[in-house]
């Protein structure tokens, strides 16, 4: 699958691990312990825990606020904790050898994700960086292993969850391999409007370039023809608004 170059321009990280970088100006650390760790309960994983194990956890949370572009960890990095979305958006993308990217996600409020390591203590296996001002909800994996220990159902729930990101893989391979720019450009498109006719354009046409896994030349070449044949308008820099959703329903699955 092709993978194209993003512009790091303008990236900010914290430490490897999920640590906060000490700031330079004497102010106090990104990461911060707040009463406030609400959020897990919205999450498949956790929903079915009753309040009691909730609160639990919780003592053991940490909320997170994200500038847009921040990177909360790295591919290769010491995985100790899982992460769900307050609110904002995350990317996960990998990088060739040679800086090129593939954006393999965009989860937004109630995403789950870094929860792999939970199993095998492997390193982080995508970057993680916020789209947009991002508050996560920040948990080390060893409260959650002891939950899983006394609630070992719970893990089905965890074998649902790596499912659905299989069968995604599958559908994103496919796609790869049977789609063109423009089919895939479309098909994208659609998954970030969602059901809404307008939209605003979460990412930059370097972003939605590494999703589609083409050049932004080629991305903005397919979203000019949708705007000629009157399936699409643009209306600002970012701001999206589908015409015709059928046709380009249709030229998706071509």
């Amino acid at each position: 699958m092709a993978r194209r170059s993003t512009v790091y321009k303008g990236w900010t990280r914290t430490a490897p691990g999920g640590r906060a970088v000490e700031p330079t100006d004497g102010s106090s650390p990104v990461k911060q312990s707040v009463l406030d760790t609400s959020g897990i309960e919205s999450t498949d994983l956790f929903a079915p825990l009753p309040a009691e194990v909730l609160e639990a956890l919780r003592e053991h949370a940490t909320v997170r606020s994200l500038s847009r572009n921040e990177v909360l960890f790295h591919e290769g990095d010491v995985s100790d904790a899982l992460y769900v979305i307050r609110d904002g958006r995350m990317a996960m993308a990998t990088h060739s050898s040679d800086g090129r990217e593939t954006v393999l996600a965009v989860l937004e409020e109630g995403g789950l994700f870094g929860e792999l390591p939970l199993f095998d203590d492997a390193p982080r296996s995508a970057d993680a960086r916020a789209l947009t001002d991002t508050t996560v909800v920040e948990l080390s994996y060893a409260p959650v292993r002891a939950v899983l220990k006394e609630r070992p159902e719970l893990l089905w729930v965890i074998v649902r969850l790596l499912v659905q990101r299989l069968r995604a893989t599958d559908v994103a391979l496919a796609d790869a391999v049977f789609l063109d720019v423009p089919a895939r450009t479309a098909k994208r498109l659609l998954d970030l409007a969602g059901a809404d006719a307008r939209f605003t354009l979460p990412v930059t046409q370097e972003e939605l370039a590494a999703m589609v896994g083409a050049s932004r030349e080629r991305v903005n070449k397919a979203i000019s023809l949708f705007v000629k044949l009157g399936w699409l308008e643009i209306e600002g820099r970012s701001n999206y608004r589908i015409l015709d959703r059928q046709s380009l329903e249709d030229r998706a699955s071509l």
